[in-house]
């Protein structure tokens, strides 16, 4: 069984080319469509990485990240976010929020898979 990564975007064609990356390097993924929908999806299951937009309807990338880590089942759930945004203050926020990484998109897959192993392995 591989490891679980919950992948969080608005954006159904970023989910699906995130998710056949990751399925192609040997890992089960879950999806949400914003942060609520995420929040909702961690309802205990074991999950050994989130990558997670930053903008979003419903419940923005950081408020998600923030909510999470008060989880205590991921607490130390690793976080990469996913998104457009380059502004140093957001990518601050992100990690003061708890995120571990920032991938900016457009990106390669192998771009956001080579910071997925430097968090999990397969």
């Amino acid at each position: 069984m591989g490891k679980t990564i919950l992948v969080v975007d608005d954006s159904a064609s970023v989910r699906q080319v995130v998710s056949i990356a990751l399925k192609g390097a040997g890992y089960d993924v879950l999806v949400g469509t914003d942060g609520k929908d995420a929040l909702a999806k961690l309802d205990g299951r074991r999950v050994h990485l989130i990558i997670s937009d930053v903008n979003m309807p419903n419940m923005d990338g950081i408020t998600f990240v923030t909510e999470a880590k008060k989880l205590p089942a991921y607490k130390f759930t690793p976080i990469i976010m996913l998104t457009t945004e380059s502004q140093e203050d957001k990518k601050r926020q992100a990690q003061a929020a708890g995120a571990k990484a920032w991938v900016t998109k457009p990106f390669q897959p192998e771009q956001m898979l080579a910071a997925v192993s430097k968090l999990i392995a397969p």
